[in-house]
């Protein structure tokens, strides 16, 4: 299996948070997802079985909330989102589903390929080859209309590998890039929104990003540890983004932003009807556009 970089290994804790979460009871269950404990390893497959009792999930919350206030809550309720605008689009017949940095996500498999749907998940490598294990152990094989792509959006060319997989631009795609771009450069950014520049009309996009301000030391928005952890220690957050300038460069690639979303709108949305006293964390939001 190829070496995990610091960037890779990241994938492991957004999916232990979202397997915690299906310990909760439904009603108060910031997302459901089922098969989230099942892509992890032995190792956080025992804790998160051990976090159905309720004092050792709040204890891991408390870790998680010790590094960056709110950000258990940030992390489920940007997946739910995603989940939801993939969930829409499926539903609607579109094309594909492309999904770039997937890390262990599970929505191609309980979203997508379930609907018929091609579906094109892209990653490092490392995370690659661990999700085509995962997949062969889970269901025995990777299923057929799924294609796991190595990608270094920094270094490869995105096209190259997506056509090469049998990929159409002429198919509207809904694209999913979540979690991912604050560990890219701005050049990794820009040459990823060029490819999709040429995407179908009808496409759609979903991405997060951190907000340039917490990556400049500017504002640590109540997270600072984990400022001095991923932007001084680790140095695996690159690119930021200030929510104003989010829909001035999705037009530069024809693009056009529908919605932006953050804390606010997640607690009003997601946390407040579970009736849980949670933060959701400021240093990150999320974006739904339309291909033009």
């Amino acid at each position: 299996m190829a070496k995990r970089s610091d960037a890779a290994q990241t994938a492991f804790g957004p999916m232990v948070i979202v397997a915690c979460e299906q310990h909760v009871p439904e009603a108060q269950r910031l997302i459901d997802d089922p098969l989230a404990i099942e892509f992890l390893p032995p190792g956080l497959k025992f804790i998160v079985r051990m976090s159905r009792w309720t004092p050792v999930r709040r204890m891991l919350m408390a870790v998680t909330e010790k590094r960056a206030p709110g950000m258990w809550a940030a992390v489920a309720c940007r997946k739910r989102y995603a989940d939801e605008r993939v969930a829409s689009a499926v539903s609607a017949s579109i094309g594909a589903v492309s999904i770039l940095g997937a890390g262990l996500d599970t929505r191609a498999y309980r979203l997508a390929a379930p609907a018929g749907i091609d579906t094109y998940e892209l990653d490092l490598a490392a995370n690659s080859e661990f999700k085509r294990e995962r997949l062969q152990a889970i269901f025995g094989s990777v299923p057929e209309n799924v294609r796991l792509l190595p990608v270094d959006f920094d270094r490869d060319d995105l096209g190259a590998a997506l056509t090469k997989s049998g990929f159409s631009v002429e198919r509207p795609t809904m694209f999913v890039w979540e979690g991912v771009t604050q560990y890219l450069t701005e050049d990794g950014v820009r040459r990823t929104l060029a490819f999709l520049s040429g995407a179908a009309p009808g496409s759609q996009l979903v991405f997060s990003f951190v907000r340039q301000d917490f990556l400049n030391g500017i504002d640590f928005h109540g997270a600072e540890p984990l400022y001095r952890q991923f932007v001084e220690g680790y140095r695996v957050w690159h690119f930021g983004l200030a929510p104003e300038a989010v829909a001035p460069l999705l037009n530069e690639y024809g693009w056009v932003e529908n919605e932006q979303v953050g804390a606010a709108e997640f607690a009003e949305k997601y946390v407040l009807p579970t009736g849980r006293d949670l933060k959701v964390a400021e240093i990150e939001r999320i974006v739904w556009a339309t291909k033009t």
